[in-house]
């Protein structure tokens, strides 16, 4: 049974995944956005009580996402790290032994505001980092969800949800994508990440992401 949505963008054929990425089979790349590796580190560094293990738990997904897709490359759209308490001994360590099971998987990092505070990642695991805009035609792959004069926009940063809301007054948070002719958003792949409630325009299309699918809006 197929999970993915996959759509048309800018002449090329992406999908979808309802774990948080997208593929994009012409580039045989991986794309995420916001792991925001080490945040729970960096809350239990000022005292605050979180939960342990969303490290192990978003490598476990990359790992099911590259075993499940023909990957040579993983593209992080910025905050790869999310602060520099995150360089915690312990999560360091599994995003080496996470890169050693990888060894042959090229990793590109845009630089994202986090990056910027928390410092480029080891040079130990092996990642381009690069600023923004990065050009793959036709998109520019950015962290900030600005526009660009001369290509489409994926970007991350926003951590977007939409709110589906019921009849009697429930709730329901969702992540989603926003794909857009000029920024498209990514929802935020990290375990630990919160999300931004937003409110689409016309224009843009969203697709929502919830028991294990992808959802058009």
């Amino acid at each position: 049974m197929t999970h993915y949505l996959p759509i048309e963008h800018c002449g090329q054929q992406l999908w979808l995944l309802p774990d948080k990425a997208i593929y994009w089979p012409a580039q045989r790349a991986l794309l995420v956005a916001d792991v925001h590796f080490g945040k729970a580190a960096s809350y239990r560094a000022l005292h605050q009580p979180v939960p342990r293990g969303t490290t192990a738990a978003t490598l476990a997904r990359l790992d099911s996402l590259l075993a499940t897709h023909d990957c040579q490359q993983l593209i992080v759209l910025g905050d790869f790290l999310h602060a520099r308490t995150a360089r915690a001994p312990a999560t360091l360590a599994r995003l080496q032994a996470w890169r050693q099971r990888h060894e042959n998987l090229k990793i590109v990092l845009i630089r994202g505001n986090h990056d910027r505070n928390a410092g480029d990642p080891p040079p130990s695991l092996g990642i381009e980092v690069v600023d923004e805009p990065w050009i793959l035609p036709p998109f520019a792959l950015q962290h900030a969800p600005h526009p660009n004069p001369t290509h489409s926009v994926l970007a991350g940063h926003g951590h977007p949800v939409f709110v589906l809301r019921g009849k009697a007054r429930q709730r329901l948070r969702l992540p989603c994508f926003l794909i857009d002719s000029q920024v498209s958003l990514l929802p935020a792949f990290g375990e630990f990440t919160g999300g931004w409630e937003i409110a689409p325009t016309g224009a843009t299309r969203v697709y929502l992401v919830g028991a294990g699918r992808v959802w058009p809006l």
